[in-house]
């Protein structure tokens, strides 16, 4: 292959470690890769359109170090639909700039833009390895034990509702009977159900798990919410911002449909708590941890933070290795203890549809986290891997790139 350069670009909602998965990928590339240049793009595949690059060889060890550490999307991240105009425009940057290599770093959407890429490249005779890196707190994608950037939303929002069960405990007697916390996730359940992680007995929070694979039914939760709080007092729960009704459709959706089809979720949990004053005449507390949630760094899982960078380095392993449009997926060996190692999976394969949470990793209520699904769950979240920290607060790294747009040709 004549083209020697690379483009990394991030994509959709960031992550606690999708610069993890950036760090992988550049260590693996200084290695591996002695005559090429890794451009990151800004703002994902719209700083490629734009030729707004970044030569990723201008940062030292300890920015790697630092980067690593930090959450959000550190070139800028964007939703994006490629179209054929778009597609065209790619090819012209790549040749402009000798690019051989496109890895591209998100989750289901930044797949299909990935291969589209590649189906592209492949018509015009271009020569491009494309892959895709697996990113989403959604915990959606196929093909893959785990996506990076789930098990730390999972440790920090089961350590959320932990604590606000504490403390919704030490107030019930007098005061507020329940508390909800909305999780993201989109039309899976997973960061839902890794709520339950958090209680490891019939009395503690959360009491109910509300997903989206199973159809919300108003008089079933009714009567589950008052005999929980009859039994303990109080009723904690986590409920995914995609619970569905009976047909499927989503109890609560804002706006639109985008670009790619998809609408905006959330709203869900306060909803919830107007209906059980307004039947149940309790108290209510509520959260959304929205971008929290995803920002949390602070938090995260020594086990996310490894497979984020793993996946970034076998990225450009199984790349220079001449593997060709597919994504590293992790594929778990054993459970206890958690063991596992990087496998490559075809695009096409990726994009075959989202990856609902099982059936059997709940409870056969359907309001519990199953045997089953602790089993799946609990390694993704074990380890720590605190930031360092400044002053009192995480000292994360923040690149100054200056970036300048340039016009489309």
């Amino acid at each position: 292959m004549s083209a020697v350069n690379a483009i990394y670009a991030q994509a959709g909602g960031v992550t606690s470690v999708i610069n993890a998965s950036a760090v992988g990928l550049i260590r693996a590339w200084r290695k591996l890769q002695q005559p090429g240049k890794l451009f990151a793009a800004h703002d994902g595949v719209l700083g490629a359109l734009d030729d707004m690059l970044f030569d990723t060889g201008a940062f030292t060890s300890d920015d790697l170090a630092r980067l690593a550490c930090t959450p959000g999307g550190a070139f800028g991240a964007c939703r994006h639909v490629l179209n054929d105009a778009d597609l065209a425009r790619l090819l012209d940057v790549f040749r402009t700039h000798d690019i051989g290599y496109f890895f591209y770093n998100g989750g289901g959407g930044s797949a299909h833009a990935c291969l589209d890429i590649a189906r592209a490249a492949r018509a015009a005779g271009y020569p491009l390895i494309t892959a895709h890196i697996p990113k989403t707190i959604d915990n959606d994608l196929p093909h893959t034990d785990c996506c990076p950037g789930f098990g730390s939303t999972a440790k920090y929002l089961a350590t959320a509702i932990q604590e606000a069960s504490l403390d919704l405990a030490s107030m019930s007697r007098s005061s507020s009977k329940v508390f909800i916390l909305e999780t993201m996730g989109r039309y899976a359940g997973w960061l839902t159900a890794a709520c339950g992680l958090a209680s490891r007995a019939p009395e503690e929070g959360p009491h109910l798990l509300l997903c989206p694979e199973i159809a919300f039914d108003e008089v079933r939760f009714l009567a589950k919410v008052q005999a929980t709080v009859d039994t303990i007092g109080y009723c904690s729960i986590a409920v995914a911002e995609g619970l569905a009704d009976a047909d499927g459709q989503p109890i609560h959706a804002i706006g639109e449909r985008d670009a790619a089809g998809d609408r905006q979720l959330g709203g869900i949990a306060p909803l919830l708590a107007r209906l059980l004053t307004s039947r149940l005449g309790y108290k209510c507390h509520w959260a959304v941890a929205d971008y929290l949630q995803r920002a949390a760094r602070h938090l995260a899982s020594a086990t996310d933070c490894a497979q984020a960078e793993a996946v970034g380095r076998a990225a450009i392993e199984l790349a220079l290795a001449g593997q060709r449009d597919f994504m590293p997926a992790i594929r778990r060996l054993a459970d206890a203890p958690y063991r596992w190692d990087i496998v490559p999976v075809p695009l096409a394969q990726v994009i075959t549809g989202d990856r609902l949470l099982p059936r059997e990793f709940l409870d056969e209520e359907g309001f519990h986290l199953s045997v089953a699904g602790r089993r799946q769950l609990q390694p993704l979240i074990e380890g720590e891997a605190y930031p360092p920290f400044r002053d009192g607060l995480p000292d994360y790294f923040q690149p100054q790139f200056g970036w300048h747009a340039k016009a489309r040709r």
